[in-house]
């Protein structure tokens, strides 16, 4: 489910006037396959990029989510590889029910206090944003390539595939980045890196592990 909509707008949260979300489907698995990866473990990263302005309901994220998946799974195994989707879908759409059977005329309101009721949840998504990354071993490109052109047919519009140049999940480039872990510019934590910029006071230094 997508729709061209304004996203200059503010976003509309739900919980601001429609206070129950009963029935309301909400999906909170935003990270998938190996989610405790360092960070030099998976060099190679791919993402998918929004080609233009659009809602991405979370319906279909989760399914472009659940193909990249299990294309990884059957191609690299299920330690292979972390996915991660890159924002939440927190804008929430309503719709106003009519009826359409005979003589509804007689029974409805027309558009009459049509405010509607909570129906979903969409992601607003900008041109040049990424939706999904993928990080993997750098034998494993064509792999990743191919999961991402498999999900994005669960999108509408128009998305495109890159390999990036950074280092997994972080921004910094994988050419040089184990020079600056080197020269504890980076420090490794988790599946991403803290930075230590050339400034500051020399205690802090000192006190940076070896």
């Amino acid at each position: 489910m997508g729709s061209n909509g304004a996203n200059e707008a503010t976003p509309y949260q739900t919980g601001s006037f429609c206070v129950s979300r009963e029935g309301l489907f909400v999906w909170k698995v935003f990270d998938l396959g190996q989610k405790k990866a360092k960070v030099d473990e998976f060099s190679l990263c791919g993402s998918m990029v929004s080609d233009e302005y659009e809602h991405l309901s979370s319906e279909a994220l989760e399914a472009a989510h659940i193909c990249a998946k299990m294309y990884m799974l059957k191609s690299c195994g299920k330690d292979g590889f972390p996915i991660r989707v890159q924002f939440h879908p927190f804008h929430g759409i309503l719709i106003y029910k009519m009826l359409s059977c005979a003589g509804a005329h007689g029974l409805s309101t027309g558009m009459r206090g049509a405010f509607g009721k909570p129906y979903g949840t969409v992601a607003r998504v900008h041109t040049g944003q990424v939706i999904m990354s993928i990080c993997t071993k750098v034998q494993n490109e064509e792999h990743v390539t191919e999961a991402l052109y498999r999900a994005k047919f669960k999108f509408p519009g128009c998305q495109k595939i890159h390999i990036s140049k950074k280092q997994g999940f972080t921004k910094f480039n994988a050419d040089k980045f184990e020079d600056m872990v080197a020269e504890k510019c980076l420090i490794p934590d988790g599946c991403g890196v803290r930075y230590i910029p050339n400034c500051g006071p020399m205690d802090k230094w000192q006190a940076l592990p070896s």
